[in-house]
C-alpha cells in the first residue's frame, strides 16, 4: 500500500485531516494501527484543550418509539457546526441510543455506536475532527405507559433536530380527536410559555426563594417599609406561581382563558396532564 493510499485509509477510518494523517504515519513508521493510535491520543489532547471554551449553540434531538420519547441537548460553539453533516449524523444516532438508555448519560457514553466505538470515543473524535468544543447537555425520557405522547419541534435544523423541543404526556381517550388537537396545541403552548411545573405547588422551592429575595431587594431599593414589603411580596409571589405553573397559565391560543379552563371545556373526565419537558438550546 502506497503512502497516499495509507493516508486515504487513515482519513476514512479516523476522520482526521490530511496533514495529521501524514504526520502520524511518519511518526508510526508507516504502521496504520500505530498511526491511528497516535491520532487518537492527539485527538484526546486536542479535545481536552477545547473543553475550556463555551458551547452555547447546538441542537435538541428528539427520539421516539412505542414505549418512550426522549430529548437530548448536544452543544457546540457555533451555529455553523450545528448544521455540519458529521455533527448531525452523530447527534441523530446518539438520540436513538439516548432513548434506549432512558437518558442515563453515564450509560449513554459507554454505549457502542455503529462504528463499534463508544459514544464517548466518537465524541472525542468528532471534537478533534471539527475543531470545536462539543458536549452532551440536558436530557429527559418520558415513558409511554399507555398514555398519549405529543411532541413539538421549533426552529427545525433537520429531521428530528431543532433549537427548541417539547414532549408532553396525557392520560386520555386515544380515540378522541379533540384530545389529539389539544395535545398538539399544548406542546406548542409549553414551547411558547415555558412553565416551570404543572401546578404552582410543584415549582422548585429554591426558585421560589430566589424570586422572593429578588422581590424583597427590589422593594427595599424603592424605600418601602417592611410591612408593605411583606404584603406586596405575597401578591407578587402568587402571581409568579400562577404565571409559571402550566395549569394556571393563560392559554396561548386564547389568552383570556387559562389552560385549566380549556381542559374543563373539553369535558373529558379522564383527561390528565401526566408530564412534560421543554428544552431550548443554551437556555
Amino acid at each position: 500500500m502506497s503512502e497516499i493510499e495509507k493516508i486515504k485509509h487513515l482519513r476514512q477510518s479516523t476522520g482526521a485531516g490530511f496533514k495529521d494523517c501524514s504526520s502520524a504515519l511518519q511518526e508510526a513508521a508507516g504502521d496504520l494501527q500505530k498511526a491511528a493510535e497516535i491520532l487518537r491520543i492527539k485527538g484526546i489532547s486536542k479535545a481536552s484543550k477545547k473543553m475550556s471554551r463555551e458551547a452555547k449553540e447546538g441542537v435538541i434531538a428528539l427520539s421516539e418509539n412505542e414505549s418512550a420519547s426522549s430529548l437530548i441537548e448536544v452543544n457546540c460553539e457555533t451555529d455553523f457546526v450545528a448544521k455540519n453533516n458529521d455533527f448531525i449524523t452523530f447527534v441523530k444516532e446518539l438520540s436513538e441510543i439516548n432513548n434506549q438508555s432512558q437518558s442515563n448519560i453515564d450509560l449513554l457514553k459507554k454505549n457502542k455506536m455503529k462504528n463499534n466505538q463508544s459514544v464517548e470515543e466518537n465524541l472525542v473524535g468528532l471534537i478533534s475532527k471539527i475543531g470545536e468544543k462539543i458536549t452532551l447537555g440536558r436530557s429527559k425520557t418520558i415513558q409511554n405507559k399507555n398514555n398519549l405522547i405529543f411532541t413539538y419541534l421549533h426552529t427545525v435544523v433537520k429531521d428530528n433536530l431543532s433549537k427548541l423541543a417539547v414532549i408532553v404526556s396525557l392520560e386520555a381517550n386515544p380515540n378522541d380527536d379533540n384530545i389529539k388537537v389539544f395535545g398538539k396545541q399544548l406542546a406548542m403552548h409549553i414551547a411558547a410559555s415555558n412553565p416551570l411545573a404543572l401546578n404552582s405547588e410543584d415549582i422548585d422551592e429554591k426558585i421560589i426563594k430566589k424570586e422572593e429575595e429578588l422581590i424583597s431587594k427590589e422593594l427595599k431599593n424603592l424605600g418601602k417599609p417592611d410591612d408593605i414589603i411583606k404584603k406586596i411580596s405575597l401578591g407578587k409571589i402568587n402571581k409568579f406561581k400562577e404565571e409559571n405553573s402550566l395549569i394556571n397559565q393563560a392559554w396561548v391560543m386564547e389568552p383570556k382563558k387559562k389552560v385549566k379552563d380549556i381542559i374543563k371545556e373539553l369535558n373529558n373526565e379522564n383527561l390528565k396532564i401526566i408530564d412534560f419537558y421543554r428544552l431550548k438550546i443554551g437556555e
